[in-house]
């Protein structure tokens, strides 16, 4: 009769146990709620309100140099239909892209050395070295190239002491891809990296006992297996490269009109915030779809 009597008494006492551990795992959520929730203030505040913010106005008006509230597509209209407008959109876009497909294709044998061929020591000297660049501010960077490509400076400098003819690079679209590639290099090497070093080496030797060579290896086995991060580093350096404004004034001279020049511009003739807030959303969108399609070349399966 006791062994009876306790058994009951011991379900029962077990069925007491669910409710803390109920309560353990809504206070775990809550938790981990409390803990995402400064990012999420910080993506609302800093990021989603003010690009709301910025496609309200597009159809505000300005009058006497004092933004109005209104509701008008005159801004639009205005903008999308100026030659100059799309001439900037063309020029920018096809500059961002052909900046991404160099730098991506410069920071892949890099990235690869690093990766395959140094030891464990250098490969973190590589990192630091990676890194070292956003230590300095890139407007600087951008001025000390100035001095390296005018057409007084060191590259014709050298070319002088061989007897060769003098290059223009400054002020030219040349002198914005070298300010590109100021911003973007490093990056798109260390994003490359760090999905390269986690390339099964078990698959790279099948390869070549299946009779793969080295560059075939590459294509079909390392590129395949580090498709994401190739792709993450070129996205990172379109968005970039394409609202960036630094280059093109400081290394191309102004010469092009880009879309970042567009908006400055605009915003100096008259205030017209709502017109250059146009040419802003429209950067947002472009990028915004760029960027969709990045993610979805990075992580669509493969048959």
């Amino acid at each position: 009769m006791s062994k009876q009597t306790l058994i009951p008494q011991e379900s029962g006492r077990a069925g007491a146990f669910p409710q803390p551990q109920r309560t353990s795992a809504l206070g775990g959520r809550v938790y981990t709620a409390l803990l995402s929730l400064p990012p999420f203030i910080w993506q609302l505040l800093f990021l989603v309100l003010p690009v709301a913010f910025l496609f309200i106005i597009t159809f505000w008006s300005v009058e006497f140099f004092r933004l109005k509230p209104d509701f008008t597509l005159a801004n639009w209209a205005f903008i999308y239909s100026r030659a100059y407008f799309q001439d900037a959109y063309l020029l920018t876009f096809g500059l961002a892209a052909l900046a991404t497909a160099v730098i991506s294709c410069l920071a892949f044998p890099c990235a690869y050395a690093i990766a395959f061929k140094l030891r464990p020591a250098a490969r973190q000297l590589a990192f630091l070295l990676l890194i070292l660049p956003f230590f300095t501010s890139y407007l600087v960077r951008i001025y000390a190239w100035q001095v390296v490509l005018a057409d007084s400076g060191v590259i014709n400098a050298v070319l002088g002491l061989f007897g060769l003819p003098a290059v223009t690079i400054l002020n030219t679209l040349g002198g914005t891809l070298v300010g590109y590639a100021t911003l973007c290099l490093p990056l798109v090497t260390l994003l490359q990296l760090l999905s390269l070093i986690y390339v099964d080496r078990n698959l790279i030797e099948a390869a070549h006992n299946l009779g793969c060579g080295r560059l075939e290896t590459i294509w079909r086995v390392v590129i395949p297996s580090a498709r994401i991060g190739i792709v993450i580093a070129a996205l990172f350096c379109f968005i970039l490269t394409f609202g960036d404004f630094v280059s093109p004034l400081y290394l191309g001279g102004g010469l092009q009109t880009m879309l970042s020049t567009v908006i400055i511009d605009t915003v100096k003739s008259g205030q017209q915030w709502p017109q250059a807030a146009v040419v802003a959303v429209t950067m947002i969108l472009t990028l915004l779809a760029v960027a969709l399609a990045g993610i979805w070349l990075a992580y669509r399966r493969t048959t």
